[in-house]
């Protein structure tokens, strides 16, 4: 099976997209807004929240900065309109971060203050490392400004994340600790599965231990078990923390979860960007191969 995972992985970019499109209805609400909403709808009635996120990253003038802010507004608008349990997941790179940082800022900020007048919260995403420090200092300012209903977001594989974490902590950030799926350099990241794993432990450790609100953004057993440990250990309330998990992922221990009386997030990615967002997260979880390989051998 690894093999074959693997092979398919390779082989991505030349399998039709209508094979791919049927993967990808698993971990995707759909293209519209609609779709998000009747989704987030469903987890709701399990006693599940969410966050929505619009996909695209690769805007390439203003105009399309402008329509990616009027769609992620429309979110809002629709989250309150229905009482969803439900906060917004933003990308600085959609808001035009690599081509006008200011605009972006300016964007990001209208969008955090939107969500404020409705008592909602927006989670500010990590990309790439190129965009790091530019994120993190977004997410400073936005603080500094009065706007405390934001979050950021820290990936474990970094070599610098604990340096960041430590930082952030010191302003009482509210963070969504995840492991990361960008492909980095060995020279800033880890690149060890267990090595990734003991970061990520640290980091969330330290984040309780800073009286953080965490984000425990993770699929992964072995930390998961660890979180549930720490947290008993530290007797920490259930309103200091969340697991976050990806729509379509692990949906019986995302239920567990649930049971074991824990807040549990789930992010619900919509769009027409769905085929790049596929494209990652094939990488980032190379058992989606075997989804693929029924879909082209069963369908």
């Amino acid at each position: 099976m690894p093999i074959l995972n693997k092979l398919i992985t390779t082989a991505f970019p030349l399998i039709p997209k209508v094979i791919v499109g049927q993967v990808a209805k698993r971990y995707i609400a759909g293209v519209a807004l609609s779709d998000g909403v009747r989704l987030v709808k469903e987890l709701n009635k399990k006693a599940i929240i969410a966050t929505m996120d619009l996909l695209g990253e690769d805007v390439k003038n203003a105009a399309e900065i402008e329509e990616v802010k009027q769609g992620i507004f429309s979110i809002l608008h629709s989250i309150q309109e229905n009482g969803l349990k439900s906060n917004v997941s933003i990308k600085p790179t959609q808001l035009g971060l690599k081509i006008d940082k200011d605009l972006a800022y300016r964007h990001i900020k209208a969008i955090i203050e939107l969500a404020n007048d409705y008592g909602n919260f927006v989670r500010i995403d990590m990309e790439d490392a190129t965009t790091t420090d530019e994120t993190l200092a977004f997410y400073q300012n936005l603080k500094s400004e009065g706007l405390t209903n934001t979050g950021v977001v820290i990936q474990a594989y970094l070599r610098r994340s604990e340096s960041d974490v430590r930082a952030l902590v010191k302003n009482g950030a509210n963070i969504r600790l995840c492991k990361g799926i960008y492909n980095e350099a060995p020279s800033i990241a880890y690149k060890g599965h267990q090595e990734i794993r003991d970061n990520y432990l640290k980091l969330l450790q330290i984040i309780f231990e800073g009286g953080c609100y965490v984000g425990i953004a993770t699929h992964d057993e072995y930390l998961i078990d660890r979180a549930y440990a720490m947290i008993n250990r530290l007797g920490l309330k259930k309103d200091q923390y969340e697991f976050q998990m990806l729509l379509g992922v692990r949906e019986k221990r995302r239920d567990q979860t649930v049971n074991d009386g824990h807040r549990l997030r789930v992010y619900v990615p919509f769009g027409e960007q769905w085929y790049a967002y596929s494209s990652r997260r094939l990488m980032e979880n190379p058992q989606m191969a075997w989804h693929i390989t029924k879909a082209i051998f069963i369908h």
